[in-house]
C-alpha cells in the first residue's frame, strides 16, 4: 500500500508535540540509551508535555546488539548470556567476557564482533593489525550455535583486526595449512596469511549448514585497493604505511586462496572489507548475507512506523562528516525523515568536513554539543549534560518557528524512556 509522506498530515492545536529520539552511541562516552535519556531531558525543559518516543539505534558497530535487544524487548523479550572468548591479541590469548543476546522467539541470537575482537581491547601501544585475530568472534558464533539458534544477526563494526575473518573461521573448524602440510595452530592473524598455502573446510561446524546469518555492516568498502580495509582502516588500528602494504599483500593472497577453495569471487562485494575483511570471510566461510547495518537496525526498531505522525526526529552520534553518508546511523534516519516529511536534527560530538552531503539525504540541520573550548576528555565526561543542553537549544529554536503549527496542547503524556 502506498503511503503519503508526513507533510500531508493535518496538524491540530489539540495534539501534543511528538518527538522521536533516534541516536547512535557516542563512542567511548555514552551508550545510545543514555543519549536518549539526555535528549529527553532537554526536550522536557522546553516542552514538558511532549510525547517522546525513544529508539536507541546503531549501524553495525558497537551498540548494535544492545539496539537490537532493545527493539526485540519491545515486542518479544529476550535475555543476555555471557561467553568467555579469546581477545584480539593471540600471543597470550587474554580471555574476555562477551555477551550474546537471545531473542524471545527462541531461534534468533544477536552478537557483536567488537565485544570479542574490538579495538578497545588492544592497548594503544600494542596496536598492529598484523598481530590481531578475529578468533574470539568465531568462539562467540560457536556459543550462539550451541544455544540451538538458527538465525544469527552479527554486527561487525569496531574491529581491531585485518585477518579476512581467518581467526573466526579457524575457531569454527577451518584449517589453514602451510606448504609442508602442517596446520597453523596459533590463532590466525593478518600477518599469518603469508604462511598459508591451502585451506581445509571439512571440519567446519556442521550447525552452520542449518543457520541463517545476517551481517550488519557499518561500511561498504571492498576488500582490496585504495578503498579496501587495509588502506582505509589499517592506520586507525595502528598500521604504518609499511604495514598497510604487507596487509594488502596478505589479504590479496588470502582472497586468492579463499576464492579458489570455494569457487566464487568475494573480494569486490560491498562490505567485503568491513571489519578487516571479516565481511568477506563471513560470506566465504559461513555463507552469510551482508546488509547495511543501519538498514537492519532501522527495520528492527520500527522507526518508519513511528515517523508517521511525528513532528521532529532528533538523532546523533560522535562525529558527523562526509563518511556519515555511507551507511552511518544519521544518514539512515535522515532518509526516512525525508520520506515522511519529518525534520531531522542531528546532535553530535564534532562536525567534520563534508557534512553537507547529508542535507540532500534529508538532514535538516546539525549541532555540535561542545559549547566552547573543551578537551576531548572533558567533553566525554560531560556528555549527558551537554546533550541535554544542546537538545534544549534546538527545541527552543524549532518551537519558536513552529508555534502556529504545533500549538501548545498538553493532552498526551510523555512516553517512558528506557
Amino acid at each position: 500500500m502506498d503511503r503519503q509522506p508526513a507533510q500531508t498530515r493535518s496538524s491540530s492545536s489539540s495534539r501534543a508535540l511528538t518527538i522521536v529520539l533516534a541516536p547512535d552511541a557516542f563512542k567511548g562516552s555514552m551508550e545510545a540509551q543514555q543519549v536518549c535519556a539526555a535528549m529527553a531531558e532537554g526536550v522536557r525543559r522546553v516542552v514538558p508535555e511532549a510525547r517522546i518516543l525513544a529508539l536507541p539505534l546503531a549501524d553495525g558497530g558497537e551498540g548494535t546488539t544492545a539496539a537490537l535487544m532493545a527493539a526485540a524487548g519491545r515486542r518479544q523479550g529476550g535475555r543476555w548470556q555471557s561467553v568467555e572468548v579469546t581477545g584480539p591479541l593471540p600471543s597470550d590469548r587474554p580471555r574476555l567476557t562477551a555477551q550474546i543476546g537471545l531473542l524471545g522467539d527462541g531461534r534468533s541470537v544477536v552478537l557483536e564482533m567488537a565485544s570479542a575482537s574490538g579495538l578497545p581491547h588492544v592497548p594503544e601501544a600494542l596496536r598492529n593489525p598484523l598481530h590481531t585475530t578475529s578468533y574470539g568472534t568465531g568462539e562467540l558464533i560457536a556459543a550462539a550455535l550451541a544455544t540451538g539458534a538458527r538465525h544469527l544477526i552479527l554486527g561487525i563494526g569496531g574491529s581491531a583486526t585485518n585477518d579476512l575473518g581467518a581467526g573466526m573461521a579457524q575457531a569454527l573448524g577451518v584449517r589453514f595449512l602451510r606448504a609442508d602440510g602442517t596446520a597453523i595452530t596459533a590463532p590466525m592473524t593478518g600477518g599469518l596469511w603469508a604462511e598459508v598455502d591451502r585451506l581445509d573446510l571439512t571440519g567446519l561446524n556442521p550447525a552452520l549448514a542449518h543457520c541463517q546469518i545476517e551481517v550488519a555492516c557499518d561500511v561498504d568498502n571492498p576488500l582490496l585497493g585504495r578503498s579496501g580495509c587495509a588502506a582505509v582502516y589499517g592506520p586507525q588500528k595502528g598500521a604504518t604505511a609499511e604495514i598497510v602494504d604487507r596487509l594488502e599483500a596478505n589479504l590479496r593472497r588470502g582472497a586468492d586462496l579463499v576464492e579458489a577453495t570455494i569457487g566464487a569471487r568475494i573480494r569486490d562485494q560491498p562490505g567485503a572489507g568491513a571489519a578487516g575483511g571479516l565481511g568477506a570471510g563471513l560470506v566465504a566461510f559461513l555463507g552469510a548475507r551482508l546488509r547495511p547495518g543501519i538498514a537492519l537496525v532501522l527495520e528492527a526498531s520500527g522507526l518508519e512506523a513511528h515517523l508517521q505522525g511525528a513532528d521532529l526526529v532528533v538523532t546523533g552520534e560522535g562525529r558527523l562528516d562526509a563518511q556519515t553518508a555511507h551507511g552511518k546511523t544519521i544518514s539512515g534516519v535522515a532518509q526516512l525523515g525525508r520520506r515522511w516529511g519529518v525534520p531531522v536534527v542531528a546532535i553530535v560530538g564534532s562536525l567534520g568536513d563534508g557534512l553537507e552531503a547529508l542535507y540532500p539525504l534529508g538532514l535538516t540541520s546539525a549541532f555540535s554539543l561542545v559549547p566552547g573550548p573543551l578537551s576531548l576528555a572533558e567533553a566525554m565526561a560531560q556528555g549527558p549534560a551537554l546533550v541535554a543542553d544542546t537538545t534544549e537549544r534546538v527545541l527552543r529554536l524549532l518551537v519558536a518557528g513552529q508555534t502556529r503549527e504545533w500549538g501548545s496542547a498538553t493532552t498526551e503524556p510523555s512516553a517512558p524512556i528506557p
